[in-house]
């Protein structure tokens, strides 16, 4: 099938170029377009045959339930009963990167809900998504734009590499602003679990509603954020020690003849690798980077990283890291 490719500056979308992409997710088309977490790839929620073509085209396990995208707090109550603490987080965090998860009305395909009788929702904070989800009129269930299992999609050319010629458009709305997918929380449980650690932190979520679990979708017994090359993630207390074994490793596998490439927060030192990539120092870079950074290692045998630790935001750049890894080294 034909993928047309539709540019948009985010900072000034055109609301006719988007409306084209609006009525095509409306009908069951298959759309993907940047929000501020990952690209999404999204169609009516309310349409059974089109988010089963969803789930084939993404090569989805049928019992990982799909998020819905919503532009208006209306909405929600198409899809959700409301309970006290999704009040809250809806409340404090919509439009942004939290998943809230409740009790799914009747009209929600089964599909979406995977069997659980509980729906995801999120309201997105980008203008790209928004305006698609508002000119769309309909909930538009959104998965990240990548073939399960593979890295998250940042970019439209990851997106390009993984769905040209299966969907219908793709909307190019350059680099996406924070790079790893929202928290997903389930509120239908007490306490509160969060099945997925992401861009807003637990703690936060903590003070606002009181104690919560953190824990795993059963979804996520699945192979996440997958480069083809074998992942080896570096941690420890030195970050000299760090780089030391880094060098090491890498020095060695060149030896056999692999080819190597090296995630490194800083190229503060010389490091002999096919590929060398800066992450960056910074928490907020380095998450920006983390699934551009596994989807370059594909050009090599071997990818070696330099982990990042503290709470927060870089709890969920280890989580998703250790979920790539086929190796993890402390020293």
């Amino acid at each position: 099938m034909k993928t047309i490719i539709v540019k948009i500056d985010p900072k000034d979308p055109k609301e006719d170029e988007l409306r084209k992409v609006a009525k095509i997710a409306r009908n069951g088309g298959l759309v993907a377009f940047p929000t501020e977490t990952v690209y999404g790839l999204g169609t009516n929620a309310f349409n059974e045959i089109a988010v089963r073509r969803l789930f084939e085209v993404k090569q989805r396990p049928p019992d990982n339930p799909v998020s819905v995208l919503i532009s208006s707090f209306e909405q929600i109550e198409q899809l959700a009963e409301v309970n006290e603490t999704a009040k809250k987080l809806i409340k404090a965090f919509f439009p942004g990167p939290i998943t809230v998860v409740m009790k799914a009305k009747p009209k929600v395909p089964s599909t979406i809900t995977a069997g659980t009788g509980k729906v995801a929702v999120r309201m997105p904070d980008h203008p790209i998504a928004l305006k698609i989800v508002e000119l769309a009129e309909v909930p538009l269930a959104t998965p990240s734009a990548n073939i399960s299992g593979k890295p998250s999609p940042t970019k439209a050319e990851h997106v390009i590499e993984d769905f040209m010629g299966k969907i219908d458009a793709i909307v190019d709305g350059g680099e996406t602003g924070i790079g790893i997918e929202s928290t997903v929380i389930d509120t239908t449980t007490k306490p509160p679990k969060i099945l997925r650690l992401g861009a807003i932190p637990a703690e936060e979520i903590e003070e606002l509603v009181g104690e919560v679990e953190v824990t795993e979708a059963p979804s996520m017994k699945y192979t996440h954020y997958k480069p083809n090359a074998r992942l080896i993630v570096v941690f420890g207390d030195s970050r000299d020690k760090i780089l030391e074994k880094i060098s090491e490793i890498a020095t060695e596998l060149r030896r056999k003849g692999l080819k190597v490439g090296v995630g490194i927060k800083k190229l503060d030192r010389p490091i002999k690798a096919d590929l060398v990539i800066e992450m960056g120092e910074d928490t907020k870079e380095y998450a920006r980077k983390i699934f551009d950074t596994l989807r370059k290692f594909d050009r090599v045998d071997v990818g070696i990283v330099e982990s990042i630790r503290g709470r927060g935001l870089a709890k969920a750049i280890m989580n998703r890291l250790l979920k790539a890894s086929d190796e993890v080294i402390e020293v």
